[in-house]
């Protein structure tokens, strides 16, 4: 037998590399360029492949499934429109931080360059929006660089990679050499742990505070569960309060006394004003987002600020810091608690009891009160009763982008970590419902509840299809305003009032929408039916839209408006008139 006739192809070679990397599920939809790896896909049975209905969907069931299990995603599209359509899901996962390897297909290496039928050029459009990207052009490349692309996806800060594999490479033939573990990349190698002596230094400026607080984001649900456990166990040992940022939640437990809720622009009245008047700040793994600061030049003026992150170029980004350390955070959080275990540092009681006073104060406001009425479903009141019905039930949620996104990270509680997936960075519209799929499909016997708005569900709807063709039961939990509803606030708070395309006028009939998909669909307007309408959701074993129609005018406050300091909060409509928002701040939405 010729040398030739052993060897594989680069398509069937591409799958046992994804194999070897003990991938489960490929998120994908075929075209002319890929056609050689669905062949091979066809001739495998350990790789699950599930067929979304356009590829931003793909890239965000991949987020979805990524962000639930701590995995890498994988997702395979075709050439040009199949690359481009994925690149909305790979700036996402890139703003998110979540880990991806996406195989884009590519014309035959002797045509790129040639305006080619589906032809784009997918490295130079995705390289600002992805960690990394490679496009293979021989055979005896892919391998090697399938596996350094699973490596780079996952280590240090994740992120997406792309793989661009031209038509002639998936056909040639190569031998297969499985690759050596663990992988190592020449000039890619994250500093995991910390430099022993900032870690003595920030645990003395933590010993010492008077007015400390805790900031933590999602690199702490990045680095794996023992993390979020270490978070908690290190907050514990201080008495010190502690807040999330929207990616974060879920690293501590929201029942837990110590938690002040969520920070940022729709953040709780006491986390904010904590940041604010804080004197020692512990940020891990949280990157000082814009939508968290507020307005830099008063963001938490008297404090020394300590950074715990895994990628150097967001330390002093945004916000200088006093103390930054470099590293993975549960490897951070470990030398951190050894160090206060050794030298088990006095606190001083007295004026973290002074804090607590003052934060008691600032909770006493009950910033997310909102008024209930009899006649119209407050959109407040119905994720309470949704949180009421599930907190005992094995459940994550996704959400879409906008008002929805916000009440649901004000009023529903998360005790553990990968059980909340949103689109924080990006404010993806269209997020949810895909990375409900990419959930269930990892937890295929967890309720799975995506909470929408009626018009970022309308983004990615023809996902339906795919549920139905997956018998995936997953809940699509409807906000309907009949609005845009963040956009619509924004209007009413700096236009005017003038509603300038925020109205949708002409919604789908969500019930017979979800019957033509062979979903089930409930509608619900009276606030006394609503529990009823929740406990019909989950007891029923297929996909479910529930339509629940809410107050038209209701907006989200708690609000720091944009521009403003974290002191300078809206927390309701009668804020309005007494805090007018600048024309500075009208830039920054």
């Amino acid at each position: 037998m010729k040398p030739e006739e052993s060897a594989t192809t680069g398509a069937d070679l591409l799958v046992k590399a994804l194999i070897d990397e003990e991938v489960e599920v490929v998120f994908g939809y075929p075209g002319g360029a890929v056609l050689p790896i669905y062949d091979s896909l066809f001739k495998q049975n350990r790789l699950r492949h599930i067929l979304v209905r356009h590829e931003q969907a793909a890239v965000h069931a991949a987020e979805g499934y990524a962000r639930s299990t701590g995995k890498v995603g994988v997702v395979l599209v075709t050439s040009g429109p199949g690359a481009t359509n994925a690149v909305t899901g790979l700036t996402d996962a890139l703003m998110d931080s979540v880990p991806i390897v996406c195989l884009t297909g590519q014309v035959p290496t002797h045509l790129i360059g040639n305006d080619a039928f589906q032809e784009a050029d997918t490295t130079g459009i995705t390289r600002p929006c992805t960690k990394h990207n490679y496009l293979v052009k021989a055979v005896g490349d892919l391998a090697r660089t399938v596996h350094e692309a699973f490596y780079v996806a996952r280590s240090g800060r994740p992120g997406p990679v792309v793989i661009d594999l031209p038509k002639d490479v998936l056909m040639n033939k190569h031998d297969y050499e499985a690759p050596k573990k663990p992988v190592q990349h020449k000039s890619y190698r994250p500093q995991l742990k910390p430099e022993p002596k900032k870690v003595e230094e920030a645990i003395e400026l933590i010993a010492g505070a008077k007015r400390p607080i805790f900031y933590v984001g999602g690199g702490v649900v990045n680095s794996g569960p023992k993390a979020s456990k270490l978070v908690a166990q290190f907050v514990r040992m201080t008495g010190y309060p502690i807040t999330n940022t929207l990616m974060g939640l879920g690293t501590f437990p929201a029942s837990d006394k110590q938690f002040l809720g969520m920070l940022g622009m729709h953040g709780t009245y006491e986390a904010n004003l904590a940041m604010y008047h804080c004197d020692v700040m512990i940020n891990i793994g949280a990157r000082f987002d814009d939508r968290i600061t507020g307005k830099l030049a008063e963001f938490s003026p008297r404090s020394k600020k300590i950074h715990v992150d895994i990628d150097p170029s967001s330390i002093n980004k945004n916000v200088r810091v006093d103390l930054p350390i470099v590293g993975d955070a549960g490897h951070v959080l470990e030398e951190m608690i050894r160090v206060w275990k050794a030298r088990q540092p006095k606190v001083d009681h007295k004026a973290l009891k002074a804090w607590w006073a003052e934060i008691d104060k600032w909770r006493g406001r009950n910033c997310l009160a909102y008024k209930l009425d009899k006649e119209t479903i407050k959109p407040q009141y119905a994720l309470e009763r949704l949180y009421h019905h599930i907190k005992d039930k094995d459940h994550y949620i996704t959400t879409e982008v906008g008002q929805h996104q916000m009440w649901a990270a004000q009023f529903l509680k998360f005790e553990q970590p990968n059980r909340w997936m949103t689109s924080g960075g990006l404010g993806t519209m269209g997020y949810g419902f895909p990375a409900a799929m990419g959930v269930q499909i990892a937890h295929p016997d967890s309720l799975v509840i995506d909470v929408a708005g009626e018009a970022s569900i309308m983004m990615n709807i023809q996902e339906l299809s795919t549920v139905a063709q997956y018998r995936l039961p997953v809940k699509i939990f409807i906000l309907n305003n009949q609005y845009m509803g963040m956009v619509r606030q924004w209007q009413e708070l700096l236009h005017g009032g003038r509603y300038s395309e925020s109205y949708m006028e002409s919604l789908p009939d969500f019930v017979k929408l979800a019957d033509a998909f062979g979903a089930v669909g409930l509608r619900v307007h009276e606030p006394d039916k609503l529990d009823d309408t929740i406990r019909q959701m989950i007891a029923i074993n297929k996909p479910v839209i529930v339509d629940v129609l809410v107050d038209k005018a209701e907006n989200c406050f708690p609000m720091i408006p944009s521009g403003a300091a974290h002191y300078d909060m809206l927390l309701g409509p009668d804020d309005r008139a007494a805090k007018p928002v600048s024309e500075e701040g009208m830039v920054l939405v």
